[in-house]
């Protein structure tokens, strides 16, 4: 029976998270590396998946799906270097008409240096044309440092930089710069089970400081409903002084996920 309740109150959240809204943007992956190893050692993979589909009046359908994979090895001097790759797909229908479909890719190498310091390289992807981005590319390296743990608060920041590619679906020419990326990081373990976070990034172009910049936030809460099941409540807002032509320069979105690790 305590099975059964599990398995259906999960079901339930992957519709709720479907229905939500939109995936909520990994910031540190789009801003510096994606670099969440979880174990040392050990490859450890993850699965996040979420479905909607309604009928009568209006007929929509949302789909949501993430996979990621990350694992420690020996690095430099003999160092841990950490090794992360995730990819994940977006899409949404109503009455029969695609309105929303995104897929982005992010690999992340986090070398630990001396002192709570390290050294990151990364390579991200997204494609997104219904935000007019036929592809888009961020090529990085830089450093980072643990300022605070005590166990239960932690804040930690990465500084560098990035040479970005964006390949826009409309006639608007494609933009290659360079430029510094920040990151900052903070999480608060209420308990074994469940945690706070709230992460910034930030992106100005080395040729445009004044004008060409953004900034995004998420804050979320992640909790543990099984041994292996977890759902996270996430909440992100992004400006953009310079969107690409057509587009708003803020965007918030809200997503209630279930995960599933092994």
């Amino acid at each position: 029976m305590k099975r059964m309740t599990t398995c259906l109150t999960a079901a339930a959240l992957c519709s709720t998270a479907a229905m939500a809204d939109i995936k909520v943007t990994d910031v540190e992956a789009a801003y510096t590396n994606n670099a969440k190893v979880e174990a040392k050692q050990e490859l450890v993979q993850s699965i996040d998946f979420g479905l909607a589909n309604t009928t009568g009046n209006t007929k929509t359908l949302n789909m949501n799906g993430k996979y990621a994979l990350s694992f420690t090895t020996s690095g430099y001097e003999g160092n841990a270097l950490k090794v992360a790759f995730d990819m994940g797909a977006f899409v949404t229908k109503n009455n029969g008409v695609k309105d929303n479909e995104e897929y982005t890719a992010n690999l992340g190498l986090e070398q630990y240096i001396m002192d709570g310091w390290l050294g990151y390289a990364s390579l991200n992807w997204l494609r997104n044309k219904f935000q007019n981005y036929d592809n888009k590319f961020a090529i990085g390296a830089g450093v980072g440092k643990e300022l605070f743990n005590d166990g239960q608060h932690s804040l930690k920041c990465k500084l560098g930089g990035a040479y970005n590619i964006q390949d826009f679906s409309n006639t608007q020419p494609t933009r290659k710069f360079a430029s510094l990326n920040q990151y900052l990081e903070y999480n608060n373990q209420l308990n074994k089970v469940s945690k706070l976070y709230v992460k910034l990034g930030a992106m100005e172009n080395l040729k445009n400081f004044s004008d060409d910049y953004e900034f995004l936030t998420v804050a979320g809460f992640d909790f543990a409903v099984a041994e292996r099941v977890s759902v996270t409540i996430e909440e992100e807002v992004k400006y953009d002084n310079l969107p690409p032509v057509g587009f708003k320069k803020t965007d918030t979105k809200s997503i209630v996920r279930v995960g599933y690790h092994f």
